[in-house]
């Protein structure tokens, strides 16, 4: 039976959508247990003297009822209800809360905007990975959060009164998709931007992360068309003119883009766009977590893990009884090849994290059973949660786990999107001989070996006698030379002169 003081709640009342966050605490870390969202677009009640119509306080209840039978066996003290934008913003927000408190059983609290920013820069800071320096973007219904910081401390926190639910109700409220409404919308989103824009450039930023619907849309639409994950201000430029192609807010088809979040994609795509044009943003990618997760580590007082990565791959490890010795053996050997060849392939600091992640977790699938471990590995890494891993990181992790041995599925190489093809077709070469390279499990049988490469030609040179010396292994390269030959990746392996 499940212990109900392991469990935590929060839900966020926000200006479009609800959605409630339950997880269960343990050892330290959590696991989600369920996730339910439905879209109450609470915004777009108000009327011009910001009073919330009777319609969306309806919708609003109604999804409450649904929030509160989940509630009754989670314990109040481990439960928070916080309320945004537009209960910031409506006049007769007593009213709705009031019922909103009696339905729940709890307390809300309408919190402020730099509160709101703040709690979204700590769900970031605990579930995603990369650099330490961030700036991090939410674009809500009726607000949007921006913050920087390092590590888990903040150092700016700022919240706009503009959102995709608002800017869809003030600029495209005829339905219609053209030049002019969404230059009119960025144009109102810039002016906005523009009086913070010298101090948020000033705090510095190694990395631009997005934590909204909009951004977790725009990532959508980006695997489906077979892109990589990062957000570029030109796939902006792209879509904005896909979508005014369109016409018709009715008539909007991109692929990968949900029904659901059609409806406001074209208001949070204008806001987006002033973001980054006022901001100088390069590229931005999807955060692994946002307000909900902000909540619940704050109930759990857990510190932020300096390596988000790290956390995950050492409570994978529990989970699953990985030799941790192994995977460290193998993931030290796969850097120490990639640090031979930094001339030859030069592989980038996400490459490396990744190959490292990967040699960790080779033998993940040994969980399920020997026979087809590859196979069990990569459908245990798709199909979990792995914070500090984005979407397309994970996929690229399960492709490199599934190729570590016999014949390679080049076409699941060449699909990813975490990194160019040929980048990650080297990660997974590298993988496959540090694989066999550590198939001992002892460091003192690891030869010296020294690694060049000339184009896609990989050359290996083994201390002399080193192959009669280990014929398994010796047997076990000559297969994969025929392995990467196949792919056309020639592998030439040799010993040094006595």
């Amino acid at each position: 039976m499940l212990n109900a003081s392991s469990l935590y709640a929060a839900i966020d009342l926000g200006s479009n959508s609800f959605h409630m966050l339950v997880v269960r605490e343990s050892a330290g870390s959590i696991q989600t247990l369920a996730r339910i969202k439905r879209k109450v677009r609470l915004a777009a009640g108000l009327d011009r003297d910001n009073r919330l119509s009777q319609e969306a306080m309806q919708r609003g209840w109604q999804c409450l009822r649904l929030f509160s039978e989940r509630l009754q066996d989670i314990p109040q003290t481990q439960t928070r209800v916080v309320a945004t934008a537009t209960l910031r913003l409506a006049t007769n927000a007593d009213e709705f809360l009031a019922q909103a408190q009696q339905i729940l059983g709890l307390p809300i609290q309408v919190i402020s905007g730099e509160e709101e920013a703040r709690l979204i820069y700590q769900g970031v800071a605990h579930t995603t990975g990369g650099p330490e320096q961030r700036l991090v973007v939410d674009i809500g219904g009726g607000s949007t959060e921006l913050a920087t910081g390092t590590a888990a401390q903040a150092t700016q926190l700022l919240s706009l009164p503009m959102g995709c639910v608002t800017w869809l109700e003030r600029y495209f409220s005829d339905r219609t998709l053209t030049a002019e409404n969404f230059a009119r919308a960025e144009q109102a989103a810039s002016d906005m931007i523009r009086p913070v824009a010298d101090q948020l450039r000033a705090q510095g930023w190694q990395v631009c992360v997005g934590a909204s619907g909009t951004v977790q849309a725009l990532q959508e639409i980006m695997v489906a068309a077979g892109m990589d994950e990062d957000i570029t201000l030109d796939k902006l430029h792209a879509l904005k003119e896909h979508a005014i192609a369109c016409h018709k807010l009715e008539e909007l088809e991109i692929d990968g883009l949900r029904l659901e979040r059609a409806l406001v994609f074209p208001s949070g795509l204008s806001i987006l766009l002033a973001i980054f044009q006022e901001l100088g943003i390069q590229s931005m990618t999807l955060a692994g977590g946002a307000l909900r997760e902000g909540l619940v580590y704050g109930m759990l007082h857990l510190p932020v893990e300096q390596d988000i990565r790290q956390r995950t791959l050492l409570n994978l490890q529990r989970r699953y009884l990985l030799d941790g010795e192994q995977g460290h053996r193998v993931s030290t050997l796969a850097d120490n090849f990639l640090h031979q060849l930094a001339q030859d392939w030069p592989l980038d600091h996400r490459c490396s994290e990744l190959l490292h992640s990967a040699g960790f977790l080779h033998e993940i699938g040994l969980a399920i059973d020997f026979r087809n471990a590859p196979q069990h590995a990569a459908y245990l890494i798709r199909n979990s949660d792995l914070p500090g891993f984005t979407p397309a990181q994970k996929k690229l992790l399960a492709i490199l786990v599934l190729n570590q041995s016999g014949a390679l599925d080049l076409q699941s190489l060449n699909q990813q999107n975490a990194v160019p093809v040929l980048p990650a077709q080297r990660l997974c070469r590298l993988l496959r001989l540090a694989i066999i390279f550590a198939s001992r499990r002892r460091d003192d049988t690891l030869p010296d070996s020294i690694l060049r490469a000339s184009g896609d030609t990989l050359h290996i040179q083994l201390p002399a006698g080193w192959l009669a010396a280990h014929p398994l292994r010796a047997e076990a390269l000559e297969q994969e030379s025929r392995w990467q030959g196949y792919a056309h990746w020639p592998l030439v392996i040799e010993e040094a002169a006595p």
